[in-house]
């Protein structure tokens, strides 16, 4: 890993999002965020949140639980990859618990994306 200026070009854009074609922005964009939320929300969280109760701190474990899983898939994008998108995953969690809508956190997840993928081209 490297630190420093072009640290978060090498470390995260060269493996995620080159070679930079109309395939690599619809899987970021909208393939990527539909499906994840999908498996994460919509089953597990929503499977979990059902399971569990009401309780304030067993939805807590619920959300932990599902940004866990969150991060997980995101493994083959390396370690550090994988920690990084642990706290979105919390947000996208808290989210769920709140609205009830999977489809929402894939808009805000194509958004999430969307700020990664410019980062990428203006860092």
């Amino acid at each position: 890993m490297q630190f420093g200026p072009d640290s978060f070009y090498s470390n995260f854009c060269s493996n995620a999002v080159f070679p930079l074609t109309w395939l690599t922005v619809l899987r970021l964009l909208l393939l990527g965020p539909v499906l994840e939320e999908w498996i994460i929300r919509a089953g597990l969280q929503h499977q979990l949140m059902r399971w569990s109760g009401r309780g304030r701190w067993r939805q807590a474990a619920v959300v932990l639980l599902a940004a866990l899983a969150f991060s997980l898939l995101h493994l083959r994008s390396g370690y550090l990859s994988a920690s990084l998108v642990f706290v979105p995953g919390l947000l996208l969690g808290l989210l769920y618990l709140w609205k009830k809508d999977w489809r929402i956190c894939a808009l805000v997840h194509s958004f999430f994306n969307s700020v990664f993928l410019n980062l990428c081209f203006f860092i």
